[in-house]
């Protein structure tokens, strides 16, 4: 149970912070895009991520709250290499430019983490008409690694090193026993906790179907999803009460922000984590999630149907 603390087979636990699992890697000549940057989980991983040398880039929707966090990373880590670049994820379209840009840019890409999340709003239509927690949770980055493959692959086979892919989902993925295909957009049975675990399932799915796909086509990528620890961070802005709730006793019982963003810098920069793909993980080691979300026909079944939706 992680509140005791305990360590796993990897030697952390969920304890260890972003800081204790990168302890000793060195990341320079790596670039990695972290989308959700700004806030959360996200600032910390894109903290430690350039403590270590990697070259950042933070997509976010708030461009001038990303170069304020710049600001802030750069005066604690003068060497730090980050840029920022504007990213809407529940925006097709934005989705779009963002890879678009970056591909023209001529950065190399060896790790993206979907980190970006909304979690139980009030029922909301994207910009697309889509649900806005699957649209932004598991649409947005279902597009944007696909539009960013290309790259992720010519930058594995220039450096000679395996690239990967690290999708942020949540214990929350048990609340969903499968993929609504045909009532993403239903608002009469809505229930934005159940649409919430909905999406974060489709994260692990969306890994799983990566993962099958990277094996048949014998490429130097890997794709693994996790859950980051029970935080309290802006998540949680569309439930006051428990927002309350956990501002009282959280500290008790919640991981922090550094130890939250531990599992995901695990996963991205770690030598134990070498070849390993289509995994879970939780306090930096690997978990089971749900026997719905290793259900590999669903994965293929939501890739399918992703494709329609973004309309690749």
């Amino acid at each position: 149970m992680w509140i005791f603390g305990w360590k796993g087979e990897s030697g952390f636990g969920a304890y260890s912070t972003a800081e204790d699992v990168t302890q000793g890697i060195d990341g320079t000549g790596l670039t990695a895009i972290v989308t959700g940057a700004s806030s959360g989980i996200g600032l910390e991983t894109t903290r430690v991520l350039a403590l270590r040398g990697v070259h950042v880039v933070m997509a976010v929707r708030n461009t001038k709250t990303g170069e304020n966090v710049k600001a802030n990373i750069v005066a604690e880590i003068p060497n730090a290499k980050v840029d920022v670049m504007e990213l809407d994820l529940s925006s097709l379209a934005s989705v779009r430019t963002f890879a678009a840009d970056y591909c023209s840019s001529g950065l190399p890409l060896n790790i993206l983490i979907n980190n970006a999340g909304v979690m139980g709003p009030p029922f909301t239509l994207s910009k697309d008409k889509v649900e806005l927690q699957f649209a932004t949770n598991h649409l947005g980055h279902f597009l944007l690694t696909n539009l960013l493959l290309e790259t992720m692959k010519n930058t594995s086979l220039e450096h000679k090193k395996e690239g990967r892919i690290v999708n942020v989902s949540s214990m929350g993925h048990r609340l969903s026993k499968g993929i609504y295909f045909d009532k993403i957009n239903d608002e009469s049975s809505y229930s934005p906790l159940y649409a919430y675990g909905q999406s974060k399932l489709a994260n692990i799915l969306h890994a799983n179907e990566l993962t099958r796909r990277f094996k048949e086509e014998k490429v130097e990528l890997t794709a693994n999803s996790l859950h980051p620890g029970a935080i309290a961070t802006n998540l949680l802005r569309h439930h006051s009460f428990f927002e309350g709730v956990v501002n009282c006793v959280g500290k008790y019982f919640l991981k922090t922000i550094s130890q939250g963003a531990a599992t995901t810098c695990y996963v991205a920069l770690h030598p134990q984590v070498k070849g390993v793909s289509g995994e879970n993980f939780s306090d930096s080691n690997k978990a089971k999630p749900s026997s719905v979300a290793k259900d590999s026909e669903l994965a293929k079944k939501l890739w399918d149907f992703s494709l329609t939706m973004v309309a690749l």
